[in-house]
């Protein structure tokens, strides 16, 4: 079996370019995905490539590194819209689990299920990548296919997620709902962020809801309904099952369709007004 470590974003580009590897970064997916075999591509562990390793900010956008785990979001001192991603780091596995589990290897591993994916969504993520031939920016929403699918070229690594500063504002929340509270691959999971102007109106919403479809969705035809309204309203009444309309869910082992509909709308109506009390 052929294994790389670069030091140099460079070298790893060259590697990928010329042939097709399997990218290990927290391997918390990648190890638990090969049941006990080998695996059948070349391995590029890309854990030596330090400069993807930090949160950091510029005039623009907020910047999660390829390296930074799911601690270090908790860790990192960030605004309160990231208060519904650092909610959803912490029920990401154990412990153990987030200090090795990468924010961006939860986004390539592309199960509906992934805890970080509504939460990055309302926050208006955009994936960059990096190849040979030089980089793209994907929205989060176009680069999430389906099940296991992403907008991944080949050649390409995910060196970043950017959250544009124009939504990284006002507050947010994130709601999971399992069979138990901890180590459990979610039933339904909500994210909400919203904002508001000087008088208590809002004037920004986000509402998006996993493990209840092929890909997370964003809930626009409620957020529209939301703008305008005041914070003081009671904004849970006005969510609807209508609002829940491009969901897809499934029957499994873990819910019913028709139940993880009716858990999806008392987590909506949970969201909303837990982000209207903090703004309030």
């Amino acid at each position: 079996m052929q294994f790389a470590r670069p030091e140099k974003i460079e070298d790893a580009l060259t590697l990928l370019r010329e042939g097709e590897w399997a990218i290990l970064a927290g391997g918390t997916d990648f190890y638990p995905g090969l049941r006990d075999g080998v695996p059948s591509r070349p391995v590029l562990d890309i854990t030596a490539l330090t400069d993807l390793q930090n949160i950091e900010q510029d005039a623009e956008y907020w910047s999660i590194g390829a390296l930074a785990t799911w601690s270090d979001v908790v860790r990192a001192d960030l605004p309160p819209c990231f208060d519904g991603l650092k909610r959803a780091a912490r029920e990401v596995g154990s412990v153990q689990i987030q200090n090795r589990a990468t924010v961006i290897g939860n986004v390539c591993n592309a199960s509906p299920a992934a805890d970080g994916v509504p939460p990055l969504m309302t926050l208006g993520a955009i994936v960059e990548t990096v190849a040979s031939s030089g980089k793209r920016r994907i929205p989060l929403q176009q680069f999430v296919l389906g099940n296991r699918q992403t907008d991944l070229h080949p050649g390409e690594l995910v060196a970043r997620l950017l959250i544009p500063k124009t939504s990284a504002v006002g507050a947010s929340s994130f709601f999971k709902l399992g069979a138990r509270k901890y180590l459990v691959i979610s039933i339904s999971m909500v994210a909400a962020r919203l904002a508001s102007d000087g008088e208590g109106r809002i004037n920004d919403a986000a509402i998006s809801i996993g493990a209840c479809s092929a890909v997370a969705c964003r809930l626009t035809a409620l957020e529209e309904l939301l703008k305008g309204k005041r914070l003081s309203d009671d904004l849970a009444a006005l969510v609807q099952r209508s609002h829940l309309g491009d969901l897809a869910p499934i029957d499994d082992v873990r819910a019913p369709a028709a139940y993880r509909l009716d858990a999806s709308l008392e987590l909506v109506r949970r969201a909303i007004s837990d982000v209207a009390r903090q703004l309030s």
